[in-house]
């Protein structure tokens, strides 16, 4: 006996399909997409039962986001720390903090709370770059605890503050011979840790691994809840070890009915040796499902342009700091990346700074050419400052870009007046630029770097305003069209789900966003404004309250 076939009707389904780009009204049998039109859908195939409840909104895709981290649903189990306000998976609503004094005063409170004294006190969100001035030290640090372990994650994910407990269990001395350790003018440590080598340190005396860190279903759920509450119905977990206890979790929350989100988790290719990580990305495989979809991998070349670790080209960083750290060495990549293309597998390659984007490009275009494959999608993440000349050469490689368009409004006063300069930082992600060239688009959020939420992304993309208000590269705005495009079917080409997701097609999930007004009407600065009211995964309603 047939499935039962459903039909919803909208005041616009906005479908992202050329053949059909709007409809009112989409049949849904067995989780999927039957057909889509006007009033006549609802009985051209068979008796169905009919769905109003949408009939005064707009319904997009399911959202799709192509840079998201499932940590973010652990992140909250610590303390946060961060300069803007955030919402916690709960709803709760954390504030921000002004200056490094009142994340101190904000880290004491906290530490007084704790009753057991060798748990260490974690927090996370931080990032100095907004107060100018000294940065923060392991005297701060010291000054909560000389006996606690404390540690402050930067928000980028790329750098730690640390007491001197945590130096000290760490092995870290003056003496150490380590890049990475930042010095005071004395050659005296800082407590301040760049970069995944000594970063891994800290974190293994202190039992906290960052966006690295083991998942369990209820972290999972958590990361559901944040991501259900913005309209996203498909995120990566782009960069996770995946040891069997976290792709446990990700199993059994995904098998869940109420569970509403498809997980596409990449594996962090540098856990493992190349061979050993080409095989665990085999294995996985054969744990996919309709919710739970591995085989992608993840490399990080360099570190973050706002921690100044990121590897930029002449002139390098407008204030004269020096250059960041390669996390990959140059020479080491181009084996890596060409050892993972001859294994049919798609690489995502953090890149932050041009030099690192030009050098990444280089090596998919060099094992492109010695083992041709068509349809890689190799895609580079975040390439914030790429200019048209490595658009120009992605595209010829055959490459996928994913720009982290919500760093314009986060930090986009900061590149401007520290680390890029004016002139660079009016092609922060340029989005136009890659669209004219030909290179496929998704844009992001990178959360928990930056708060989950597909409309401030488009808003940004869209608007390219910043924190404080100014136009930053008028020239590299893009349509509310095309914005949407990237976060739906952009982002699902880039994980290779265009397939299933991203648009609202026959075949496809029917997975919907539920809005109360039109992304593509609304004027530009009013879409991150747009209400998401439910979404629907697979044919099922999560409503929003």
């Amino acid at each position: 006996m047939p499935s039962p076939i459903q039909v919803f009707v909208a005041r616009r389904f906005v479908t992202m399909n050329r053949s059909m780009p709007y409809a009112t009204h989409v049949a849904v049998r067995d989780g999927r997409v039957l057909g889509m039109g006007g009033p006549e859908i609802r009985d051209a195939f068979g008796p169905a039962g009919f769905d109003d409840r949408f009939a005064g909104d707009i319904v997009v895709p399911g959202f799709v986001e192509g840079h998201g981290h499932a940590a973010d649903g652990l992140m909250w189990r610590n303390t946060y720390a961060g300069y803007f306000p955030r919402t916690a998976p709960d709803g709760t609503r954390h504030a921000g903090f002004k200056s490094i004094a009142e994340v101190v005063a904000h880290l004491r409170r906290a530490e007084a709370a704790m009753t057991d004294l060798d748990r260490p006190l974690v927090a996370w969100g931080f990032d100095p770059i907004y107060f100018g001035g000294p940065r923060m030290t392991r005297a701060d640090l010291d000054a909560i605890s000389t006996r606690r372990l404390v540690v402050v994650a930067h928000v980028s994910g790329h750098i730690l503050n640390v007491n001197g407990a945590v130096l000290e269990r760490a092995g870290f001395s003056a003496d150490s011979n380590l890049d990475g350790l930042v010095r005071d003018e004395g050659g005296q440590l800082t407590g301040e840790l760049r970069g995944p080598a000594v970063m891994g340190r800290a974190n293994r005396v202190t039992g906290d691994a960052g966006l690295s860190r083991l998942l369990d279903v209820a972290a999972l759920r958590d990361f559901s809840r944040l991501t259900r509450r913005v309209g996203v119905t498909t995120s990566t977990d782009l960069a996770n070890p995946l040891p069997d206890e976290s792709v446990a979790a990700l199993r059994a929350a995904t098998a869940a009915e109420d569970f509403p989100l498809r997980l596409v988790p990449a594996l962090r290719a540098r856990e493992y040796s190349v061979p050993d990580g080409i095989a665990r990305v085999a294995a996985l495989r054969r744990h996919n499902t309709d919710k739970l979809h591995f085989g992608i991998a993840k490399l990080v070349v360099d570190g973050s342009i706002q921690g100044f670790s990121a590897r930029l080209r002449w002139p390098g960083y407008h204030n004269g700091a020096p250059n960041g750290l390669w996390y990959v060495a140059p020479a080491e990549l181009f084996g890596i990346v060409e050892a993972y293309h001859r294994a049919g597998i798609q690489l995502h390659i953090h890149t932050n700074g041009d030099e690192a984007s030009e050098l990444a490009t280089e090596a998919v275009a060099r094992a492109n050419d010695a083992f041709p494959r068509a349809g890689h999608r190799h895609t580079l993440q975040h390439c914030q400052m790429a200019d048209e000349a490595i658009f120009q050469r992605m595209r010829a490689a055959g490459m996928c870009v994913n720009l982290f368009a919500n760093h314009i409004y986060y930090w986009g006063e900061q590149h401007r007046a520290l680390t890029m300069g004016p002139s660079r930082a009016d092609r922060l992600d340029a989005c136009a630029t890659a669209l004219a060239v030909g290179v496929k688009l998704a844009i992001h959020s990178d959360t928990p770097v930056t708060p989950v939420d597909p409309l401030f992304t488009m808003w940004c993309a869209v608007n390219r305003i910043t924190a404080e208000g100014r136009v930053l590269g008028e020239h590299e705005r893009i349509t509310a069209v095309e914005a949407l495009r990237a976060v739906t079917l952009g982002a699902a080409y880039t994980v290779n789900l265009d397939h299933a997701v991203g648009s609202i097609d026959t075949g496809k999930f029917a997975d919907f966003a539920v809005l109360d007004r039109d992304p593509l009407e609304v004027p530009s600065m009013e879409i991150r404004d747009i209400q998401v009211r439910a979404i629907v995964s697979g044919g099922t309603v999560f409503a929003n309250a």
